[in-house]
């Protein structure tokens, strides 16, 4: 078997054209648009209609199911801890947007949080370790509604109101893929806007304040930030773009160096349209990234200066296990995909000799 070291070697050494999609079957149809690597065996992913599906071999075998009494539900969002602890979340206005949790490999979930909130939308959660974690919400009346959990969802209350600056007009989050909203150890956590402004807010003190600073990503109906990434307390990236417009990169990307206080669009290619979620592959200098869209994924080597294609199949939603032996993707129609290294071509066959004359 391929160890990790050698694997991340070889995927540096060829760039994208040593590597593709390996489509599994995840004996779903409906659309996925969360996913949660924890190991290269044990994978989660999530979607509509109370979908969720669970991998323990490295996606040979998924197995589907729904999460009874939420079979109307949209889970943009699953974040899993082991082959037997996930939470979900679920987007929608008033008591859609909810947060269920299982302990046991998804045979039962627990129904941890429902929104009471009017005018409240989650879009994703984020969670430092498995006890504690943060959700957030489009904002309501103008101000910000970010609600957090230190005893593993059994309590989810909201953050002070006074914490955060004032939200702006018409200013939205987006559940694409649940990840518009990440954190770092011990206490840094952050997530993405679009409308007026594609504006990130940040905090650095485990959500007891927060400042905000303003991307150069697309703005507008529609255009925003999709998906947050953090490799250092320093370094992250932004991606998105307008959602309506799949294939227009305009916009779709940014680069932090200082933790998120300002952004700044990287030299070089862009990935080639709109992208809803960046994952990074965990031991591998550059660092290493992939980045997903319904128009197609892209890989970078070099820390998204350079970046080139792995083809167009679209997908929603991105995750490498922490230690980048294992990268998941997933899309329309039930669609998952593992990224693997392509196979050498083989050599051509040898002339037949000729007899001398």
């Amino acid at each position: 078997m391929m160890t990790g070291a050698i694997w991340l070697a070889t995927l540096l050494s060829l760039g994208s054209a040593g590597m593709k999609w390996e489509p599994q079957d995840s004996h779903t149809t409906v659309r996925l648009r969360g996913v949660s690597a924890v190991d290269a065996r044990v994978g989660w992913a999530s979607g509509d209609k109370g979908t969720f599906v669970r991998t323990t071999d490295g996606g040979v075998t998924w197995k589907a199911g729904t999460v009874p009494g939420a079979e109307g539900l949209d889970f943009r969002d699953v974040d899993a801890f082991s082959d037997t602890t996930a939470y979900l979340l679920s987007i929608g206005e008033g008591d859609k947007s909810r947060i269920y949790k299982t302990v046991d490999g998804g045979e039962h979930w627990t129904l941890q949080f429902t929104s009471s909130t009017p005018g409240a939308f989650f879009d994703g959660m984020a969670f430092w370790d498995e006890q504690q974690g943060l959700a957030f919400s489009d904002p309501v009346e103008g101000r910000f509604l970010v609600i957090a959990t230190s005893d593993g969802g059994a309590t989810w209350a909201p953050l002070p109101a006074e914490a955060f600056p004032p939200a702006l007009p018409g200013e939205a989050g987006f559940a694409a893929s649940g990840t518009s909203i990440a954190v770092r150890a011990p206490r840094q956590a952050w997530f993405g806007l679009g409308g007026a402004a594609a504006r990130v807010l940040r905090t650095t003190d485990g959500g007891k304040s927060w400042s905000v600073a303003t991307t150069p990503l697309a703005t507008g109906d529609g255009g925003g930030v999709f998906s947050l990434l953090f490799w250092s307390d320093t370094d992250g990236i932004a991606v998105g773009g307008n959602h309506q417009r799949h294939d227009d990169a305009t916009g779709n990307l940014a680069l932090t160096r200082d933790g998120g206080k300002t952004w700044s669009v990287p030299p070089g290619a862009r990935p080639a349209g709109y992208r809803s979620c960046v994952a990074r592959l965990p031991g591998a200098p550059g660092p290493t990234l992939v980045t997903v869209g319904p128009s197609g994924s892209e890989l970078s080597v070099d820390g998204a200066k350079h970046w080139t294609s792995l083809g167009t199949p679209g997908f929603h939603a991105v995750s490498a296990s922490p230690t980048g032996k294992r990268v998941w993707a997933v899309g329309d129609a039930g669609r998952i995909a593992t990224l693997q290294r392509a196979p050498a071509p083989s050599p051509p066959a040898p002339s037949p000799s000729r007899p001398r004359r």
